[in-house]
């Protein structure tokens, strides 16, 4: 699994052509939301999904309104430095289009998240995740102080089992699939 270009293209593909995508999301918005009772943050960055991507949304919404100081981030790319900054969402606000085409907020206040839900094309053992490519969310984490709780949000059918980590690759501290938790890491590593 050496060439990640094509199994990101593969992935990607076998994603959109899930014949019952619609009732996985379904079933990982339950996933999501009782994940999320749990969790003490009060800031949370997620992302617009793309190209058949899980949409986090709506579940970050019903969290979001249990309490008036929670807040719900997505990112804007800063193309110079090649890390995104967390805009502000809720429903009905402005959006627009950033460089890439990907929708984002317009013109909403900044905040640094203490959760970040990412998007996972493919993830494998101890919380391996393959992204799209562009190292965008791994220079970011790295970045963050303190860093942020990253939780994989993905598809089981894209498990792979044989992943291996390479360099840059930054793992998350849980998985979770329309089958539940699959992958959490032990909080006292």
């Amino acid at each position: 699994m050496n060439d990640r270009t094509a199994l990101r293209k593969r992935l990607i593909q076998e994603r959109m052509d899930l014949p019952n995508r619609l009732e996985l999301a379904e079933d990982l918005q339950r996933v999501l939301r009782v994940w999320l009772v749990r969790r003490r943050e009060t800031t949370i960055g997620a992302y617009w999904p793309i190209k058949g991507e899980f949409d986090p949304l709506p579940a970050l919404y019903r969290w979001s309104e249990a309490d008036p100081k929670r807040r719900i981030g997505i990112p804007v790319v800063d193309k110079e430095h090649g890390t995104l900054h967390f805009h502000v969402w809720y429903p009905g606000c402005p959006m627009e289009e950033d460089a890439y085409g990907i929708t984002k907020p317009k013109d909403t206040e900044t905040f640094q998240p203490q959760l970040l839900l990412v998007p996972c094309v493919g993830y494998g053992p101890a919380g391996l995740r393959i992204g799209y490519g562009g190292g965008f969310m791994a220079r970011t984490v790295q970045e963050m102080q303190p860093r942020p709780q990253m939780v994989g949000v993905g598809y089981a059918h894209g498990f792979l089992p044989l992943l291996k980590k390479e360099p840059d690759d930054v793992p998350v501290d849980s998985m979770l699939t329309e089958e539940g938790v699959v992958w959490e890491k032990d909080p006292d590593r």
